[in-house]
């Protein structure tokens, strides 16, 4: 089962950073949910919960009682605590046995992934702790959770890997079903459709999965499909994701609409698409264990402006996992909005996109988004990357 996998990870993770314990501690998380959570149990836990990790490999959960036995059914933890009136007295006991000298917990200023207590949860903690002296034992679990999610078992891996496959399949389907006069809007339909009839959730909000852009002047990005049609000389491009056994795809393809009596891509179109897909191989080429995703980022953003594009304005790619923007990592530049994430270095088992974009006056967005992992000397595409443009006659 994957969960006593992450599980076992984590305890590896915890003897690496010399850390005692790392402790989740949640309430209603169907209304509330901390993004760690489903490492650590299968669904929702009602009432004060702790699930305790010790460097030690012992593990605990303290939990309301009607939440004991699906609990105990997972054969994750050692100790398994059901109580009825409150959390404090076995949390406390608990804790008092062990005796960490550091308590790592689920907040970040920098990481949404690690940020998943919430203040009142943080206050209601600090109150139990003190009654036995160690509410300033108190760490930051970013390095913890951040390593976690980012050190994709091969288990992780092939869910990945089975949702890149139906993505592959679902654009190479709707290239059939693209022609002028289809509007954005009737593009995402049939994928939509196709989807659901490969029994496939999407990865992201459903609105803007996929996202269609057609043509010159559109949102570029993070937007839901219009009425805009197709015409002849556009390049179309699309953001697509599904989900497999809750892991994540997120990939885009470029196609160009032919205009009559075109047999191939103008010049303008096949240069900036030529840029994007070597600016893709260069900075692929670059990842490896240890380089940071400034680095990396600086590789293709250099190939970008150095045929005469402008930067593009967001980072070269993020992780992905279970949600498609997964992991503390980045591979961006050192701007304020990316905080640390461009300055942590690689490791393996990362998967990250790779998606430079670039504007071809007149006819559109250029971008192609491919999925690499990194491996213990570099980095593999699992996606198939595309390297040609798909015309559309």
């Amino acid at each position: 089962m994957l969960i006593k996998e992450k599980i076992s990870q984590a305890v590896s993770i915890l003897r690496e950073l010399d850390c005692d314990c790392w402790l989740t501690f949640v309430r209603e998380t169907a209304l509330n949910g901390d993004p760690t959570l489903p490492y650590l149990v299968d669904g929702d836990l009602t009432w004060h919960s702790a699930l305790i990790i010790t460097k030690g490999g012992e593990t605990c959960a303290i939990v309301g009682q009607y939440d004991k036995k699906s609990v105990e059914d997972l054969g994750a933890y050692t100790h398994v605590t059901g109580y009825v009136e409150g959390i404090t007295a076995p949390l406390r006991e608990y804790l008092v046995k062990i005796r960490p000298s550091k308590i790592a917990i689920n907040y970040s200023a920098e990481s949404e992934i690690c940020d998943g207590l919430t203040h009142g949860m943080y206050i209601a903690l600090r109150d139990i702790l003190a009654g036995i002296g160690m509410q300033e034992k108190l760490v930051q679990a970013d390095r913890v959770i951040g390593a976690l999610r980012e050190r994709k078992s091969p288990a992780e891996i092939e869910r990945i890997r089975k949702a890149i496959a139906a993505t592959e399949k679902i654009f190479a389907e709707v290239a059939g079903f693209i022609r002028p006069g289809r509007t954005e809007q009737e593009i995402a339909e049939f994928m939509r459709g196709r989807a659901i009839a490969l029994g496939y959730p999407r990865a992201w909000d459903e609105r803007t999965c996929p996202a269609v852009f057609t043509g010159p002047d559109t949102a570029a990005a993070h937007y839901n499909p219009t009425a805009r049609k197709v015409e002849e000389g556009h390049i179309l491009n699309m953001d697509f994701g599904l989900k497999a056994e809750e892991y994540c795809s997120d990939m885009q393809r470029t196609f160009y609409i032919l205009r009559k009596g075109e047999k191939s891509a103008p010049a303008d179109v096949q240069k900036g698409f030529d840029t994007i897909v070597r600016a893709i191989e260069e900075s692929r080429k670059s990842m490896r264990p240890g380089v940071t995703g400034q680095s990396v980022d600086a590789v293709a953003r250099a190939v970008i402006t150095t045929e005469g594009y402008e930067e593009f304005p967001h980072g070269l790619g993020h992780q992905v996992g279970r949600f498609a923007h997964d992991g503390t990592a980045l591979l961006g530049p050192a701007w304020e909005k990316y905080a640390r994430k461009p300055f942590a270095p690689l490791e393996e088992g990362m998967v990250f996109t790779l998606e430079p974009r670039l504007t071809v006056p007149g006819r559109g967005v250029a971008t192609v988004e491919e999925m690499v992992v990194v491996t213990s000397s570099g980095a593999e595409y699992l996606s198939h990357p595309q390297t040609e443009l798909i015309l559309i006659g």
